[in-house]
């Protein structure tokens, strides 16, 4: 637990550079581009994957940050195109992505197998457990009755889901190693 906060602590104190301010403001409106092409498959279920941004942006930064670009692509994904009422659950689940992959990936080095256990428990804890119960609460369906679709979605969403994350924090990876080699200089 004293690892944990002593990396939130040096995630916030990323917040004084202004390379961070910018490019925390770039995977905040790429999330907010993205999340405006979500594919809806029925009223309870939809493909999206504005949360890739925020996820690169929790690596890159750490914890604090992510939880900011999450928080704050919510709000402006909400606001640019609002889709029903808005829910804070959804915002809170947004802010966990962002605190997650900074915990998991930030100055760390990255590999398939851990970006695979990532996704598995943003899938399982996050897309399956949340988020459903969210819906539950917005749409008043039996959390059970929700949770039978959302596996079946989820299943066929992981593979591509975690292809897609591996290659965007991959990505993510070479631009911390020049980053660093920039800023010593």
């Amino acid at each position: 637990m004293e690892k944990m906060i002593s990396l939130f602590k040096l995630s916030a104190q990323e917040m004084k550079k202004t390379r961070v301010i910018a490019l925390g403001g770039m995977f905040i409106a790429i999330s907010v581009v993205l999340s405006l092409f979500k594919v809806p498959l029925g009223p309870t279920l939809q493909i999206s994957f504005a949360s890739l941004p925020i996820a690169a942006g929790g690596m890159l930064f750490g914890p604090f940050v992510g939880a900011i670009i999450g928080f704050v692509s919510d709000i402006l994904g909400y606001i640019v195109r609002p889709h029903g009422f808005f829910f804070p659950g959804f915002t809170l689940n947004a802010i966990l992505i962002g605190m997650f992959f900074g915990f998991f990936f930030y100055r760390k080095k990255l590999t398939f197998m851990s970006v695979l256990l990532s996704a598995l428990v943003i899938t399982v804890v996050i897309n399956l457990g949340l988020t459903t119960l969210w819906l539950s609460m917005m749409y008043g369906d039996a959390f059970i009755a929700l949770l039978g679709a959302r596996v079946i979605k989820n299943l066929i969403e992981f593979p591509v889901y975690t292809s897609l994350l591996f290659m965007v924090l991959k990505l993510v990876e070479r631009l911390r190693e020049r980053m660093k080699s920039l800023s010593s200089m």
